[in-house]
């Protein structure tokens, strides 16, 4: 978490018998931050949404509130004890009802050359992540609508009096920051911080949330989502 006039810090987890946050926590205290006076930008390292491709093959409305619904019923990894892999593995949920092909990918990941949201156990992948995180959003999303703008699904301009949740992708900006002691993951944290603070701090961070789309390129990504950082 970063300041306008203080480096990025380490948040650390509430005391408890767990080492490191959960979903549910990182959930719970973003809703108090957010709840909080003062506006707020939010970046989340993994997809809010899936390729169209998803959307066609399931007979799903271009609507992402509808998408997170749907999705959550299907995938509920926002459950006590759940795990992405009990979901895959048929245990929980309807996994085989709602599955994606890693060979899709949505605009931003091909303008990001990052990998799909579907491509699961490589290196690298957030397939998992985004699969355990998007009923998170969607739980945001119910409890925080007034408070909060989902960019750029709720649209690509930002309220003055709204806090911002937007995708990020921390291989666009970690060798930009001095790793110093940081492990990778903390390193992608702090880098994340740090840059949305330059960008603010410098004035170009609105460049980043009107990037350089056609028209259909745009109404695409209103579906899928986009990557703040990608041009």
């Amino acid at each position: 978490m970063a300041y306008r006039a203080a480096s990025p810090i380490e948040v650390m987890p509430p005391p408890g018998p767990r080492k490191y946050w959960t979903r549910r926590g990182i959930a719970e205290w973003l809703a108090e931050r957010l709840s909080e006076d003062g506006l707020a930008l939010v970046g989340i390292d993994h997809g809010f949404s899936f390729p169209l491709a998803y959307f066609q093959r399931h007979h799903l409305g271009l609507d992402w509130p509808e998408f997170l619904n749907d999705f959550q019923r299907h995938w509920p990894t926002d459950q006590d004890e759940m795990y992405v892999d009990f979901v895959r593995e048929g245990v929980y949920g309807n996994a085989a009802a709602r599955l994606g092909s890693a060979r899709w990918r949505r605009l931003t990941e091909v303008r990001a050359r990052a990998k799909s949201v579907f491509h699961f156990d490589v290196q690298g992948s957030v397939a998992k992540s985004t699969h355990a995180g998007i009923p998170w959003l969607y739980r945001l999303k119910r409890q925080m609508a007034e408070h909060v703008h989902f960019w750029p699904f709720d649209g690509w301009h930002i309220p003055p009096e709204k806090s911002v949740l937007t995708e990020v992708y921390p291989a666009l900006w970690s060798r930009s920051f001095p790793r110093a002691d940081r492990d990778d993951h903390q390193q992608d944290a702090y880098s994340i911080a740090a840059w949305l603070r330059r960008a603010d701090d410098e004035g170009f961070l609105s460049d980043f949330f009107d990037p350089k789309l056609e028209q259909d390129e745009r109404r695409t990504a209103e579906i899928e989502g986009w990557i703040l950082g990608v041009i």
